[in-house]
C-alpha cells in the first residue's frame, strides 16, 4: 500500500506544504548547533539546546523554534494529503502537526537561565521555576511524545506498505528520542547530548519522509 495519487492542483499544493516539513527540521538543527558551537558559556554536555533561548541573543533560538514549528505544522497538511487512505495516514500528520505547534509553544515559553548559561548565571539549577519555564517543559514534553508517536506510526505505515527499510528506520528514529529523553530525564551523564541527538534524529526523519513523498506527490 502506497500514498494515494492526487489530482494535479492538489499535488502541487501538497508539494509546497511538504517542502515546509522538508526544510523545518534541518533548519532547526543547523541554527541550534551553530549557536551551540558559538554562544559564549554554552556547553552542550551541560546545557539543553532550549537554553539558547535565554540571554541577549535568545531571540535567535526563540525565532528558530517558532519558524521550524510552523513549518512542521504546515508540512503536516501535505503529509495528510499524500498519506490519506493509507495505514497511519490519519494519525501521522496529526502527530507531526502537534509536534510543530508544541515547538512554537516551547519557543514562546522560554526556560529560565541555569547552570552558568547565559554567561554570568550562577552554577546549578534555580531554586524555583518561573511559569514560562514550566510551560516550556510541558510544551517540550508534548513535542517529544508527538514526535516519538509519529515515528512509530510511520513505522507501521511503511511496514504495512512492505517497505521494511523505511519501517525499521522510522522505529529507530522514534526509539532514539525515547532513549535520549529518558536518559536525560534520569540525570544520565551527558543527558543533554543524548536528548539533542534523539530530538534531531526524530525531526530529521520526519523531514526525510516528507522529502520522499514530495518527490512522488
Amino acid at each position: 500500500m502506497t500514498a494515494v495519487q492526487l489530482p494535479a492542483t492538489t499535488a502541487a499544493t501538497s508539494t509546497r506544504a511538504l517542502l515546509c516539513a522538508v526544510v523545518g527540521s534541518p533548519l532547526w538543527a543547523a541554527v541550534s548547533l551553530t549557536q551551540a558551537a558559538t554562544r559564549e558559556g554554552f556547553d552542550i554536555t551541560r546545557h539543553p539546546l532550549s537554553a539558547l533561548s535565554t540571554g541577549s541573543l535568545g531571540w535567535l533560538q526563540i525565532a528558530n523554534f517558532v519558524v521550524a514549528g510552523l513549518l512542521l505544522a504546515v508540512g503536516a497538511t501535505g503529509l495528510r494529503r499524500v498519506l490519506h487512505g493509507t495505514p497511519g495516514g490519519r494519525w501521522a500528520p496529526r502527530l507531526v502537526r502537534t509536534a510543530g505547534l508544541g515547538m512554537v509553544a516551547a519557543g514562546l515559553l522560554v526556560m529560565d537561565p541555569a547552570d552558568g548559561f547565559p554567561a554570568g548565571t550562577p552554577a546549578g539549577m534555580p531554586a524555583s521555576f518561573s511559569w514560562h519555564s514550566i510551560g516550556h517543559m510541558v510544551a517540550g514534553t508534548i513535542t517529544f511524545v508527538s514526535l516519538i508517536a509519529a515515528c512509530y506510526v510511520l513505522g507501521r505505515h511503511f511496514g504495512r506498505a512492505g517497505n521494511r527499510g523505511w519501517a525499521v528506520a522510522s522505529r529507530v528514529a522514534g526509539t532514539a528520542l525515547v532513549v535520549g529523553d529518558c536518559w536525560a530525564m534520569t540525570g544520565g551523564r551527558y543527558g543533554t547530548v543524548t536528548l539533542a541527538v534523539g530530538a534531531i534524529t526524530a525531526m530529521l526523519w520526519v523531514s526525510a519522509v516528507a522529502a520522499r513523498y514530495r518527490a512522488t506527490a
